[in-house]
C-alpha cells in the first residue's frame, strides 16, 4: 500500500519555518532581505540547526506553543545570527 496515495502528507507542518521566518525578519537589513538566495540560504542553514517543531493537527500547534516556547525562540535567535553570519562570510 503506498500511503502517499491514500493519505494527504502536505498538511504536516514544520513551525520552526515561521518562527525562522519572523526572526530573520528581526536580524537581516533590507538589502538582504530582497536578495531571495541570501534569504533561502540563511533560511535553511538556521533550520538545518534547529530541532523541527512538526505538526499535522491543531492539537500538534497547541502541544508545541506550550513547550519551553522561550527556550525554542532563543535556540532561534541564535541559529539565524549563526546562519546569518555563515552567509555573509561565504557569498555565492
Amino acid at each position: 500500500m503506498n500511503l502517499d496515495k491514500i493519505h494527504d502528507f502536505s498538511r504536516i507542518e514544520n513551525d520552526a519555518v515561521r518562527l525562522v521566518i519572523r526572526e530573520m525578519e528581526q536580524q537581516l537589513t533590507q538589502e538582504e532581505m530582497i536578495n531571495e538566495e541570501f534569504v533561502m540560504d540563511v533560511a535553511a542553514f538556521s533550520l538545518n540547526h534547529l530541532p523541527p517543531l512538526y505538526r499535522a493537527t491543531l492539537l500538534g500547534k497547541v502541544y508545541h506553543d506550550n513547550i519551553n516556547s522561550q527556550e525554542y525562540n532563543e535556540k532561534v535567535k541564535i541559529s539565524v545570527k549563526r546562519a546569518i553570519d555563515r552567509v555573509r562570510a561565504n557569498p555565492s
